[in-house]
């Protein structure tokens, strides 16, 4: 299960990484149905075996709004083997007047079609070069474009010999040195709805190891991009030449990027020119796109900025020479919804996810954009929660429900939203598991008033008495064992105290040793069960945050017994733990 986990984070990681756009507009508590069918080109490929150095072309392509405008070029060349073995690459210099004004290739023209003379369909606009801003674009065949692609080794990158180095350069108007390499062009990726403070905090806090650290969540964020406007582009608007966006996740968390199509025919569509994660087959949702305009950039590839519309199909192809998906049908949803109340505000938002490997990274998102959208700001506090995740087991329907407590004197949005995300990655993998719901409720609070666990006192001729490794409790064996946990409140100092009792062994022989401790201390070992049946057992000895929980370790001659005991809870997180030797008799 370690194994397996780890290796489903990388997976996850890689998706949300590659392209990530969370918005804040009105929750999609459904997918929408889709109006209008795109029209469509069909047009033939151009051999690559026919194409040679000096052929001018021309491409369709946005930088604003959805409509396509013309763009032209030359060839300067052919990559034999290119982008992969039997796949070769296309050189051109582009020129129109966005592409001076961008002062080149962007991030989000992946997919542009470029066709020759004689208007047929040479292939997409995928490949930029390395080292900055430039109008050479590298241009994958559409005749391997509209295959079943191979599942072959992928290259982002492609090395040019001394020679086509310097055609490009001469075209470039730069040094060969610096025309050496080609990259794929990115997919604008961005988080839009948390704010850049939010962001700060996430990445460079002391206080966020864990997310440095956690695998199943995207850690290259920006601000930047659009989420769902669907009034401001349709289905129709997805012609060649047009804005196509693939997502994992669409609603308040969007995790998608923003590319062109590059032919749409006989209800389906081929877009972006490489892959969008090299999924292979998969169940991303198709979407038009609006673009708001393109980001200059001195360093890098200028980039669309895009709102996305909605739903229209599904992508259900992600391989070496771009993504492939039709109209209409649309992929199966896992709905994460989300409920924040505080200081008499409160919010309902949700998101749809269509990729497994994505429950986990939206269910941590979308409880923290809501709790920032209604808490206004980060701010130390308490949380009562309770969640719910239903789904089906191999044919059979399950429901997951619990509630817990959260203190919090930094952050209590962020320290609350971590076990619910964990479960749903530990359930996401699963064999034969399906998460079709999953509900969270947070009513959040200022108070800060926590317990601590200062000590163990146990009755003795009807006077409680303090024990400890000096003082140990005594017991006779096949009896019970009766403490009583002494905590403190952090604010006013109060104590107060609470019962736990252990059932010991016949067996047990003359010390054992008794360990408590708050259950804001004990850890749930999630990640140890393999299925669903194991998880639950696993839940079901689950201490909360406001308990307090103990273990008794006895010992016989062949073997070693450790009773657990769980407190009745106490309204307010517990922290602390303490210690007693145990003499038994």
């Amino acid at each position: 299960m370690y194994n397996n986990a780890r290796r489903r984070g990388r997976i996850a990681a890689a998706l949300v990484a590659s392209a990530a756009l969370v918005g804040t507009a009105a929750t999609v508590t459904a997918p929408p149905a889709v109006s209008a069918a795109p029209a469509e080109d069909c047009i033939p490929a151009a051999p690559v075996s026919g194409i040679a150095k000096g052929d001018l072309v021309n491409g369709l392509t946005v930088s604003s709004g959805v409509d396509p405008a013309p763009f032209s070029g030359e060839i300067l060349g052919v990559i034999k083997d290119g982008i992969a073995p039997g796949l070769d690459m296309v050189m051109a210099d582009l020129d129109s007047p966005a592409i001076q004004d961008a002062g080149g290739i962007w991030a989000g023209m992946s997919g542009s079609p470029v066709y020759d003379e004689n208007g047929d369909l040479i292939g997409a606009v995928a490949y930029g070069l390395s080292w900055g801003p430039s109008s050479v674009a590298g241009i994958t065949p559409f005749e391997k474009m509209d295959d079943y692609l191979p599942a072959s080794g992928f290259a982002r990158k492609v090395e040019l010999s001394a020679a086509q180095a310097k055609t490009v350069a001469a075209a470039a108007g730069t040094s060969a040195d610096k025309a050496m390499t080609f990259k794929q062009l990115r997919i604008p990726r961005s988080m839009v709805g948390l704010s850049q403070q939010r962001i700060a905090s996430l990445k460079h806090g002391a206080a966020y190891t864990k997310f440095q650290e956690n695998k199943y969540l995207v850690k290259k964020l920006s601000s930047s991009g659009g989420g769902i406007a669907a009034a401001d582009s349709a289905p129709e608007d997805i012609i060649a030449g047009g804005n196509l966006a693939a997502t994992a996740s669409f609603g308040d968390i969007t995790f998608g990027g923003v590319g062109t199509a590059t032919s749409v025919c006989n209800n389906g569509v081929v877009a972006f020119g490489h892959p969008f994660d090299f999924l292979g087959d998969t169940t991303l949702t198709l979407h038009p796109a609006d673009a708001l305009y393109i980001q200059p950039e001195s360093l890098g590839s200028p980039f669309k900025v895009a709102n996305l519309g909605d739903p229209a199909g599904t992508i259900d192809g992600d391989h070496l020479a771009g993504i492939s998906g039709s109209f209409g049908a649309l992929p199966d949803y896992a709905t994460v919804s989300s409920h924040v109340s505080y200081q008499g505000r409160e919010r309902t938002g949700s998101s749809e996810v269509s990729i497994p490997d994505a429950n986990a990274s939206v269910t941590f998102y979308e409880q923290l954009a809501n709790h920032d959208s209604v808490l206004d700001a980060i701010v130390e506090g308490s949380s009562d929660v309770s969640w719910t995740v239903t789904g089906d087991n191999n044919g059979t329907p399950f429901e997951i429900s619990s509630s817990d407590v959260y203190t919090s004197t930094y952050d209590i949005a962020y320290e609350s939203v971590w076990e619910l995300a964990d479960l749903v990655w530990v359930l996401s993998d699963f064999p034969g598991v399906t998460i079709e719901d999953v509900t969270a409720d947070s009513a959040v609070n200022d108070n800060l008033d926590t317990l601590r666990v200062v000590g163990l006192q146990q009755k003795v001729g009807g006077e409680l008495v303090d024990i400890n490794r000096r003082h140990p409790a005594v017991v006779q064996n096949g009896g019970t064992l009766r403490v009583v946990a002494m905590l403190k409140d952090s604010v006013t100092g109060d104590l107060s105290s609470t019962p736990l009792s252990f059932a010991v062994p016949e067996k047990a022989r003359r010390h054992g040793y008794l360990y408590v401790e708050g259950g804001d201390w004990d850890y749930t070992p999630v990640w140890r069960a393999d299925n669903l049946d194991q998880l639950q057992k696993v839940l079901a000895k689950s201490v909360a945050n406001d308990e307090v929980v103990g273990t008794l370790s006895t010992y016989s001659r062949r073997s070693s017994t450790h009773t657990r005991a769980t407190s009745e809870p106490t309204g307010l997180v517990v922290q602390g733990r303490a210690r007693a030797e145990v003499k038994i008799k």
